[in-house]
């Protein structure tokens, strides 16, 4: 357990070192996810474009609130974020990125495959807050689940036509 700075914070330091893991463990995977979209956003190409262009920005956008979240909420029980690329790099669980890819259909299966994992991995982080008995980081992971939950749907969206 890494030493935490002083707060006046009541959860337990046990708990709280626990939750700073779990914060800095999800801020790579979003800080990684908000990278992947940003690549998506860049590179897509094809008859859909614009719209996956401004939707891939939108997405991009929400993740990274989220990110800016976990890193503060770490904070704030006594931990440090950790948010550097060589961090991220190491410690993302998420899947690389395609770069080779450019088509819309392509990115909007990247992208939501990317956005599926994060979402399943906000939950079982709000599962194991709860467990540690830290209703507000329990509560942002909520809103974060939330809100990845509802940028999937929007990317997925392009998929679904018939």
């Amino acid at each position: 357990m890494k030493t935490l700075h002083a707060t006046k914070n009541d959860l337990p330091e046990k708990n709280r070192a626990r939750i700073v893991e779990l914060l800095n463990s999800r801020l790579s995977d979003g800080i990684d996810l908000y990278l992947q979209t940003k690549q998506a956003h860049w590179n897509v190409k094809g008859p859909s474009f614009i719209a996956l262009h401004e939707l891939f920005d939108e997405v991009a956008t929400t993740v990274l609130e989220g990110v800016d979240d976990m890193a503060e909420r770490a904070v704030q029980l006594g931990g440090t974020a950790l948010g550097t690329i060589g961090v991220v790099s190491k410690e993302t669980s998420l899947k690389p990125y395609p770069t080779d890819i450019s088509k819309g259909p392509d990115h909007v299966e990247a992208l939501s495959s990317a956005l599926a994992t994060f979402g399943k991995q906000a939950r079982q982080a709000i599962a194991l807050a709860t467990e540690l008995e830290d209703a507000d980081t329990a509560d942002l992971f909520t809103e974060i689940s939330r809100n990845i939950d509802k940028k999937l749907w929007f990317v997925e969206a392009h998929q679904q036509t018939k």
